[in-house]
């Protein structure tokens, strides 16, 4: 072989080598600002994800309602009720809601493909305002008793997870000097970690009912998990105390009642799987409340203490349950009816072999917007990263058998289809008209 074409080979060798990193390097993280190892813990176990079924929930200030999240969008609902109507339609996927005390707000997470924000929602008029800025990742926000503030949890500060108030005032953040506060300082354990930061996090904020004080989960002196739960004083840098120490794994979540005496949270505790648990508000021993092979996650007391909402995967899709107490009998909410923002229709998928009869495949379907639809029914699954340049959210997709039905908004929809690496995905283009 000659010196030219050695040349040439090397060449050749080095761009196919050098080709697939240049394509990766375009690929980013979801949320790529945080700053934790690890990320399909915190991304899979805490962070809100896009589900057909019911997310997280809150009641109503009067106890009548019932705020979730569900498809990327809040549904309210009466417990009573088989009828669920719909209060947000994106251009985003909004989760995690909180009712304020007055009923006139809803504060809510909105993910934009680039960051999650805080909004809110006028339940009276629909009208919706951002209400966090920065572009960093802003979750699990809870109204304090009075109104006057909202807790949540931001990377804002060094991109890792800790509590923030935002001063509101008639639904806006109130002419204070300091809007917007950071509870919890930053501190770097000594303690050797594999799975979590070396910095110590706060989580999961939920107001004392006489607004006075915060419980929170925090991994302080702790090697694994997320932590235990931690008590402080509802102000910047006030000292913490640990009041139960248990290796949680994100889905504590622990909720206050209103007479001030119990906590409701989740743990996997003696088990592996996620069940409601109960314990004194001082600290001290707890009991469950739920048992089974499954999750029972994100419990939030009724204002009068009666109930607790929950959401549980016991379908085999998240769904949303309610347990009396005390007694313990549960119920499942299901809908019968959904009330939607916009004009509907129907989208039917067929995917078919080379003989020509239904076989299973993953699809992904997306509107104008970028938002995913799935049928009411199927798992949604999602991507890692994604090309910004190329999709503005990451990939969302179900698996389907051969023949899937969805409801969607009227429009224009994009249908890929994907078999294995063996067939070439398949991408359609679809107009849905709405059903009259």
């Amino acid at each position: 072989m000659s010196p030219r074409e050695k040349q040439w080979l090397f060449l050749f060798a080095f761009f196919i080598l050098l080709s697939p990193l240049s394509l990766l390097a375009q690929r980013e993280p979801v949320l790529k600002q945080i700053d934790l190892p690890h990320s399909y813990y915190f991304r899979e176990m805490y962070l809100p994800q896009l589900t057909t079924g019911p997310g997280s929930v809150a009641w109503s200030p009067d106890g009548k309602w019932l705020v979730y999240s569900m498809a990327g969008s809040l549904w309210r609902q009466r417990p009573d009720s088989e009828i669920a109507v719909q209060l947000t339609a994106g251009p985003g996927y909004d989760y995690m809601p909180d009712w304020s005390p007055d009923g006139r707000w809803i504060v809510f997470c909105r993910y934009d493909g680039e960051s999650i924000e805080l909004w809110l929602l006028d339940v009276e008029s629909g009208a919706q305002k951002q209400l966090t800025q920065g572009s960093h990742v802003n979750v699990e926000p809870r109204w304090s008793p009075d109104g006057s503030r909202i807790a949540y949890v931001s990377t804002a500060y060094n991109r890792r997870f800790h509590i923030f108030v935002v001063h509101m005032k008639d639904g806006e953040p109130a002419s204070v000097a300091f809007p917007i506060e950071r509870l919890t300082g930053e501190t770097r354990s000594d303690k050797a970690r594999y799975y979590y930061s070396q910095f110590d996090h706060e989580i999961s904020p939920a107001w004392s009912p006489d607004g006075k004080q915060l419980l929170f989960v925090s991994n302080r002196g702790h090697f694994y998990g997320t932590g235990g739960f931690w008590l402080m004083p509802a102000e910047p840098g006030a000292e913490a105390r640990e009041i139960h120490r248990e290796e949680t794994t994100w889905k504590a979540r622990p909720d206050w009642s209103r007479d001030g005496k119990r906590l409701v949270f989740s743990s996997y505790l003696g088990g592996q799987w996620h069940q409601l648990w109960v314990m004194r508000a001082e600290g001290g021993s707890s009991f469950p409340l739920t048992y089974g092979d499954f999750d029972n996650t994100a419990a939030r007391w009724s204002p009068d203490g009666s109930r607790i909402a929950f959401i549980s995967n016991r379908t085999g899709n998240t769904s949303l349950w309610i347990i009396d107490v005390p007694g313990g009998a549960q119920r499942q909410l299901t809908t019968r009816e959904r009330k939607y923002l916009r004009p509907m229709g129907k989208l039917r998928i067929t995917v078919l072999d080379a003989a020509g009869r239904p076989t299973g495949a993953r699809v992904s379907v997306t509107d104008s917007e970028g938002r995913a639809y799935a049928p009411d029914d199927a798992w949604m699954h999602a991507d890692d990263g994604f090309v910004r340049a190329q999709r503005r959210f990451e990939a969302h997709y179900f698996d389907t058998a051969g023949q899937s039905d969805l409801t969607v908004p009227a429009g224009r929809f994009e249908v890929e289809v994907m078999k294995g690496f063996e067939h070439r995905a398949e991408r359609r283009r679809a107009d849905v008209s709405a059903e009259r």
